[in-house]
């Protein structure tokens, strides 16, 4: 309500702004006519392209102190951040739309391109900003012109060209927790037609976390990066550009608080280890056995030609690119040594290819004609292995659901006698170094072709139509083993039926108050004329259920089966590979109203491609585990699930309004933005379970304004309002979440920043204050948590009340503020102290079921307040 009340307050104050300053627009200096965007794929001023489009200022990154993607939500609040479980994982949501994941084969909704070039994964999207001239976040579907997944929206980085004048800049800052930063351009003519520029930096930061069992700290920043360029130009009607970057990250991240105990809790405890307890997760401490490692390289080639031929302009982009990530993490994230090992390689090859051609016949039609070629090879390996304390851990929580009756040992010699063999299992259940290993490859290839025309009816009045036909193709395949024992088990062999028996009975002796371990008492209540008929019909419930896997007692015991046998594919049933296309399209009309005043009506589709589930999740579909069992290949204990979700299918229908009167300018659009078969992805605990949505629908009104009251001082509103749901999605993880609010979608964003630019002296020295406040509703983090729902024997889900509380209970709401102070001399030199969270406002960004550890719940907190001195000189 806060949030509200102020963004209701500042919209007021520009709602009246055009009236009050009607007679002093013409001396004031306009806010969006200024900027120019390739949001269209050709050169347009921010106030005339008739696109949702927000644009972020290099001014703005550096004042704002915006060091990497995820700081940029504090000023799009249509935009939404994640980095989670590594340092290779950003996440992007755009209107509430989006999804990501420490899963290579799951692709984006929101496409990411750095000039020009896609980057696919979110392994190759964290970049720090040096040479960076804009970043424009066009909302809703941007298929037609950008092709592959881009169904949600797009975020375009463009960075400097070289320029054939010697100059530059650099800048350092120092911050608390020891944070270091250094970067800088350099950009000079080499001859009269070939320009260079070479652009780096450095990113350092202690821990901002100590882990009290290691002793060392995590979430640290510890990371350098290059980028160069080379510019041909002839000044005529040829240019080209090639760039070449590289990046490093070599860092402890990220750190992991408890948030809600369980049985596993207790266990922990009881071996001696920790976890944060409740009412620590914002006090920066945490708990692991060993410290998790981060150590990736991206790098790129990539060149780009330009060639006017007058009527029409032609562009080339070709690409190449790679990652290699290596990654560890202690994932059960306590000082206990449960999950010995979780590491994982990750190696992308990406080669791009796109042509282009922009071209006017006469002056009132512009069109455009362009090719995209998408080629990408991914290589996954991943080993997880139990720990020393896994067994003494295990034996800890089969005894207790059980209620003393059961031990690992005795299980072990249980299971093995009724094999025939009663030593076939000693010491070999929860066996340290036991686990999965795993290795995925996916190849990729897409083409696109696409094409534009606008056409201007009238003076002033334009219609657009656009197409994209995209097709995709995909072949994976898997190579995952398991040696863990226990997860092997199959606990409804008719080898057990006896054992199960036995179970059963002792169960039904229970509850009619006998114990089934003394003797004495179980013989006197048989053999009792009064009680023996009871006993008998215990007995017989016993013997006529031992083959009943849905009254299984030993079911309970499925949540510690962590790395069952995987079914690998491709194999008889399940080909290994899927093939799709689909058109999208653009039609749209805008009007300039007055020179100050446009307005525009667009419906627009996307497309995602289908996405491969790389993860130990990875199960058949029902269909095809039915005739996988039927073949007789299923291996032991496979139970449905997915192998991939089909691809997405995304509308909008919006109309704007962009308005610059001078010292005020406003951009009003109202959507409704519609995605079928939305990919939902959700962390298990264990793997991804990823499902397609039936249908997922949000209405929303975005408002973005500025204003100059006074002559040093700039206001600015951003508002999101948004209205999402699930209109079907009955085959969730959760079952039938119809009519429930998509997770990650918050009602209302508001972002108010104020500017300030007072001149000092007569040499062209100033003082720059500037300020934001980012507030968003609360708003749910996940739709619910998996590892809390009920199911019986068979697998089938039974109750997911718990799962569903649970998400409800923790949600996120930001408070974010952040501002600067700047000296900036007429010479190049500028200092500067800056803060960001000011408020130390602490929130939880995400929650999980716990790894391991049934019944508990884990989250990632928010970073605390941060702060620090920065100078900068241009030159």
């Amino acid at each position: 309500m806060k949030g509200a009340f102020s963004a209701g307050a500042a919209l007021s104050v520009l709602a009246m702004a055009p009236g009050a300053m009607a007679q002093e627009a013409a001396a004031g200096e306009g806010f969006a006519d200024e900027i120019v965007v390739t949001a269209t794929k050709r050169e347009q001023t921010l106030q005339d392209v008739p696109v949702a489009v927000t644009v972020t200022t290099a001014e703005t990154i550096e004042r704002a102190q915006i060091r990497d993607l995820k700081d940029l939500q504090s000023v799009v609040p249509s935009l939404r951040v994640n980095q989670l479980q590594s340092s290779a994982n950003t996440n992007f949501y755009i209107r509430g739309f989006g999804n990501g994941a420490n899963n290579a084969g799951i692709e984006p909704s929101v496409g990411l391109f750095i000039d020009g070039v896609y980057r696919s994964r979110s392994a190759s999207m964290i970049a720090d900003f040096p040479d960076v001239e804009r970043i424009e976040v066009l909302r809703g579907p941007q298929s037609t012109l950008f092709g592959k997944n881009a169904s949600a929206g797009v975020i375009s980085i463009v960075t400097k060209k070289p320029e054939f004048q010697f100059g530059g800049n650099v800048e350092a800052s120092y911050g608390n927790y020891d944070a270091m930063v250094l970067k800088g351009r350099v950009t000079a003519p080499i001859s009269e037609t070939i320009a260079a520029s070479l652009a780096g930096g450095l990113n350092r930061r202690d821990g901002i976390v100590r882990d009290l069992a290691t002793g060392e700290r995590t979430n640290e920043r510890d990371r350098w990066f290059a980028r160069g360029q080379l510019l041909f130009d002839d000044h005529d009607n040829l240019e080209i550009r090639l760039i070449g970057d590289y990046g490093k990250i070599d860092e402890n991240c990220c750190a992991v608080v408890n948030l809600r105990q369980a049985l596993p809790t207790a266990a922990i405890f009881a071996l001696g280890g920790a976890v944060t307890l409740p009412g620590e997760q914002y006090d920066n401490i945490t708990y692991n056995n060993f410290e998790s490692a981060n150590d990736i390289e991206n790098w790129g080639l990539s060149g780009q030609v330009d060639y006017d031929l007058g009527a029409a302009q032609l562009t080339s982009i070709t690409a190449y690119r790679r990652t290699n990530s290596l990654t560890n993490q202690d994932s059960d994230f306590s000082s206990a040594d449960l999950l010995g090992r979780n590491w994982q390689d990750l190696r992308i090859k990406t080669f791009t290819q796109e042509l282009r051609a922009n071209f006017d016949i006469g002056e009132r039609l512009h069109g455009l004609l362009g090719a995209y070629y998408f080629n990408e090879k991914i290589d996954q390996n991943n080993e997880v292995f139990w720990g020393d304390d896994a067994r003494p851990y295990a034996d800890l929580l089969v005894q207790g659901l059980s209620n003393g009756a059961l031990s690992i040992p005795m299980l072990e010699t249980t299971f093995g006698a009724l094999e025939g063999d009663p030593t076939k299992y000693t010491g070999q259940f929860f066996l340290s170094g036991t686990g999965l290993t795993e290795s995925y490859a996916l190849k990729n290839e897409a083409f696109s072709l696409f094409g534009q025309l606008d056409f201007e009816v009238a003076p002033g009045l334009t219609i657009t139509g656009g197409i994209n036909y995209t097709h995709d193709k995909k072949r994976f395949a898997t190579d995952t083993t398991s040696n863990d024992v226990f997860a092997g088990i199959d606990f409804d062999s008719p080898a057990y039926a006896a054992f199960r028996q036995q179970l059963l009975l002792g169960g039904a002796l229970q509850s009619v108050g006998i114990d089934p371990t003394n003797m004495a008492q179980v013989t006197a209540f048989a053999t009792d004329p009064a009680t023996a008929p009871i006993y008998q019909q215990l007995v017989g419930y016993a013997t006529a259920n031992a083959s009943n896997p849905a009254a299984n007692p030993l079911s309970p015991l499925r949540a510690l089966q962590y790395f069952p046998p995987f079914m690998n594919v491709p194999n008889a049933v399940e080909p290994g590979k899927v093939s799709d296309g689909d058109f999208s399209y653009t039609a749209r009309v805008a009007w300039d109203v007055t020179p100050t005043l446009n307005v525009y009506a667009a419906v627009a589709t996307g497309y995602k491609a289908a996405s491969i589930n790389l993860s130990r999740d990875s199960r058949p579909t029902p269909a095809d585990l039915v005739e996988l069992r039927a073949q007789g290949l299923a291996v032991t204990n496979l139970t449905a699930g997915s192998r991939y979700a089909d691809p997405e299918n995304s509308t909008v229908y919006e109309a704007g309004l962009k308005a610059n009167w001078g010292l005020v300018s406003a951009n009003v659009a109202v959507f409704k933005q519609v995605i079928k078969g939305f990919q939902s992805n959700i962390f298990t605990g264990a793997g991804f379970f990823l499902a397609n949505a039936g249908k997922q629908s949000a209405f929303g009104i975005e408002f973005e304004g500025a204003a100059k009251p006074v002559e040093p001082l700039t206001l600015t509103l951003a508002m999101t309002y948004l209205d999402a749901k699930y209109d079907t999605f009955r085959l969730s993880a959760f079952g039938d979440l119809s009519g429930t609010r998509p997770a990650g979608a918050s009602p209302l964003s508001v972002t108010f920043g104020a500017e300030f630019v007072q001149p000092v002296g007569n040499d062209g020295d100033r003082v720059i204050l500037r300020g934001d406040y980012h507030y968003e509703m609360p708003f749910k983090l996940v739709e619910g948590l998996p590892g809390l729902v009920v199911r019986d024997a068979s697998g089938t889900v039974t109750d997911v009340s718990a799962a569903l509380a649970a998400a409800r209970e923790f949600k996120q709401d930001i408070n974010d503020v952040n501002a600067s102070l700047t000296y900036a001399m007429a010479n190049g030199l500028e200092l500067s102290i800056w803060g960001r969270n000011l408020l130390d406002d602490r929130t939880i960004l995400q929650i999980f079921d716990s790894p391991a550890q049934p019944g508990s719940i884990s989250g990632y907190p928010n970073q605390p307040r941060t702060y620090g001195v920065a100078a900068r000189y241009r030159f």
